[in-house]
């Protein structure tokens, strides 16, 4: 979907611009949810189920805009300040699942 010429200078260059549910959105709500580890692309492939070869293009536009950090064949999630809302959300989004609000018995 294009967009206005406009919107390309008036969108500050701090603000996070990901697509719910695209790859590189998905690759970046998993390495968030895991902030403590890092991944192969295959381990990313794996637990994200995007192919292969889309992790690596995905892993490496995310590189070029600061968002993921990688050491040899090791990636993670960057070190950018815009990171940390996305992350505290991602996980907020998460332990949401995995609580216990509901109880038992009315599970």
């Amino acid at each position: 979907m294009p967009i206005h010429i406009d919107c390309l200078d008036d969108e500050p260059a701090d603000v996070l611009s990901l697509s719910e549910g695209t790859q590189p959105y998905r690759i970046l709500q998993f390495l968030a949810e895991n902030d403590d580890k890092a991944f192969t692309q295959t381990e990313i492939h794996e637990a994200t189920g995007i192919k292969r070869g889309s992790v690596g293009s995905a892993l490496s536009r995310l590189d070029d805009r600061g968002l993921v950090r990688h050491r040899g064949r090791y990636w993670a999630i960057g070190k950018d300040d815009r990171l940390a809302s996305f992350a505290a959300q991602t996980q907020a989004s998460s332990a949401s699942t995995t609580d216990d609000y509901y109880g038992e018995d009315e599970a």
